[in-house]
């Protein structure tokens, strides 16, 4: 890591743009988010491609960042589903709103700022949970998975998936980003414990070895 570049384990990148990838704010929030949702397509397209959505689901995206998620699902759902995008960044909520305008005013789709330590949901109301590149950044894995588990309905489904992957000795490559974002990156085996603990069953872990991406699904119990 230099004064203003920073080794993301793919390439070197401008540090105060990387620093938004946390919590995007500004003009330069706005640029993190457009490219997110650029760079990160592929990998979820091939992420979703391990569950299904049914027409009538309610789902949440918890990190929902610049909406392109959001979008997706609303496209799968009818009127009895439901899509709400979760984000504590003030620049996502309003970036995510703008993409999903058409479907917000349908009723297809609510976007709202908030935290996923405290979510303003009521039990057992979604029946799938996604998170896209985020997990990295909850401030209490466990006790966050616990409200996941909370919010989702009985064997209702969670979803993750991250292109950054814990591997013994093969971390090296990550070590400015972990320590400009205070991040933490999941092995398989943590992201099964921890679900496991929090209350989850039918652990399922799927892996692009190309890039190294893994996205994991899991039951409540």
């Amino acid at each position: 890591m230099t004064d203003n570049k920073v080794n993301t384990g793919h390439n070197m990148e401008d540090k105060e743009l990387i620093k938004n990838a946390r919590k995007p704010v500004g003009e330069l929030g706005h640029q993190i988010l457009d490219r997110m949702n650029k760079s990160h397509e592929s990998m979820a397209q091939w992420g979703v491609s391990h569950f299904e959505i049914k027409e009538n689901d309610k789902i949440l995206d918890i990190g929902c960042g610049g909406g392109k998620n959001i979008e997706r699902f609303a496209k799968q759902i009818s009127a009895e589903g439901k899509v709400v995008g979760l984000d504590y960044s003030e620049v996502s909520v309003e970036k995510s709103t703008k993409l999903n305008q058409e479907f917000i005013d349908e009723g297809l789709v609510e976007v709202i700022q908030g935290s996923v330590s405290q979510m303003p949901f009521e039990d057992d109301t979604f029946d799938i949970v996604t998170g896209f590149e985020t997990i990295y950044f909850w401030p209490d894995f466990i006790n966050d998975l616990k409200e996941v588990n909370r919010v989702l309905k009985k064997d209702g489904l969670v979803f993750f998936c991250n292109e950054a992957v814990y591997h013994e000795g093969k971390m090296e490559k990550y070590d400015d980003l972990v320590e400009l974002l205070d991040m933490k990156i999941y092995s398989e085996d943590v992201l099964e414990e921890s679900l496991k603990k929090s209350g989850f069953k039918d652990f399922k872990a799927h892996f692009n070895e190309e890039n190294d991406w893994i996205c994991i699904t899991a039951r409540k119990n």
